[in-house]
């Protein structure tokens, strides 16, 4: 239960954000799952032949180990590392009980990703105290219902509150107030902001900013000129006066793609086809699944050192069945891509909508099509992804599922 402030409280802040971060958070989920694996060094792979880390526990960070690291590579630095494969429905599971956790402290929360939220507490102080106080219910929520440690940074703005909570991680707590916040990132490199990455950062550098005081320096003008709102944005950030809201609604995603890790060096032609189909599959699923459909589309190969074979296309009315997905995305790769070593694949729908459609009068609509679409993602809906699927997927098992970067707990990006 928890308590309303003491009549004593302290004077309210103006604008009050929490940021809670969990602590590596599918390795800290196999932990809690298997008490066996606790304070050990462990990885998370994409699937049991998965050769890059996803992630990887305080335990083997503590070796060196990073996310992205090659899985050999880590084995040398740690001889008795475990390695676990991903399970991204149970993250998921995790994830939604911390967040509907999280939601009975405040509504004006941020879903940031899988394990990370923004809660506004502007409006909870008179009923629940300080910042800080509700950033420790916080904390103790997200133990209560799933029985896993977090990092929170508290401070006036999202962007200083996430910087805060990275500052003592793991099991941090952080409060940066306010009016502290200008002089906290004065000589905080710009880069180590959410958001500012190297060619903001490289952009800034060429005006003279590499700290976040020497940003004021320079006239919001220009920024605005070179990046529009978000450049405005970047100008308030650096000085801890974030102005970006809390963002409680989704709007309608301006892409909808799937991308998968090849083996390395992919020249067979097989191997891509089967590769892109299961894109195109679980594109077409997406899809259908929130009432939208595309007629522009990305579809390409990576190669590391000659980049992207593949290009955009067009399909002849917006669609969402997934062979015709399928055939518009192989017609753009085979267009560019003539053997050569690939390792990396992308199936992108460049312009999703479930606004009503015109369609060509002269195009005849495959009502039996859709139906049987209708059937098998209600077979697939209750069975499981791809219970019924294209015979080329047989082998499907060796690509299994991550959660997409923009996962949301709640809409159109609820997705694995």
């Amino acid at each position: 239960m928890l308590s309303p402030m003491n009549s004593t409280h302290e004077k309210p802040w103006a604008r009050a954000i929490i940021l809670v971060d969990m602590n590596a958070f599918f390795a800290s989920v196999e932990q809690l799952d298997h008490p066996e694996w606790r304070g050990r060094a462990l990885v998370v792979t994409n699937g049991k032949q998965g050769t890059c880390i996803i992630t990887s526990s305080y335990e083997a960070r503590s070796y060196g180990i990073k996310t992205g690291m090659r899985l050999k590579e880590a084995k040398q630095l740690c001889r008795n590392l475990i390695q676990v494969p991903a399970n991204p429905g149970r993250y998921v599971e995790v994830s939604r009980s911390i967040m509907d956790a999280l939601a009975t402290l405040t509504p004006d929360i941020e879903a940031f990703s899988v394990d990370e939220a923004f809660l506004d507490v502007t409006h909870c102080q008179l009923l629940y105290g300080t910042p800080e106080k509700i950033g420790l219910m916080a904390k103790e929520l997200i133990y209560k219902v799933s029985g896993l440690l977090c990092s929170v940074g508290i401070s006036g703005d999202k962007t200083t509150a996430k910087f805060a909570a990275k500052l003592e991680k793991p099991d941090g707590f952080v409060v940066i107030p306010p009016w502290e916040a200008k002089e906290r990132l004065r000589h905080v490199d710009v880069t180590e902001l959410s958001g500012i990455k190297s060619g903001i950062g490289g952009f800034l550098r060429k005006h003279g900013a590499t700290q976040c005081g020497e940003v004021e320096k320079i006239p919001i003008s220009i920024l605005a000129k070179r990046f529009g709102n978000l450049g405005r944005r970047i100008w308030y950030m650096c000085q801890g006066a974030d102005p970006d809201p809390i963002h409680t609604v989704l709007t309608n995603p301006k892409s909808m793609g799937h991308g998968k890790v090849m083996p390395p060096n992919t020249t067979s032609a097989t191997t891509i086809e089967s590769f892109l189909m299961h894109m195109c599959e679980k594109l077409g699923a997406r899809l259908r699944h929130h009432q939208f459909r595309a007629q522009h589309f990305f579809a390409g190969v990576l190669n590391h050192e000659l980049g992207w074979f593949g290009s955009k296309g067009k399909s002849t009315q917006p669609i969402n069945d997934s062979k015709e997905i399928f055939q518009l995305a192989s017609f753009l790769i085979h267009q560019h891509w003539n053997g050569e070593p690939v390792s990396q694949i992308q199936v992108t729908a460049l312009d999703p909508s479930n606004e009503g459609f015109q369609t060509d009068f002269f195009i005849k609509v495959d009502d039996k099509r859709e139906l049987l679409y209708t059937v098998l993602d209600k077979i697939n809906d209750r069975f499981g992804e791809f219970t019924i699927a294209p015979a080329p997927m047989l082998y499907r098992s060796q690509m299994p599922n991550v959660i997409a970067p923009a996962w949301k707990p709640y809409g159109h990006r609820q997705t694995i």
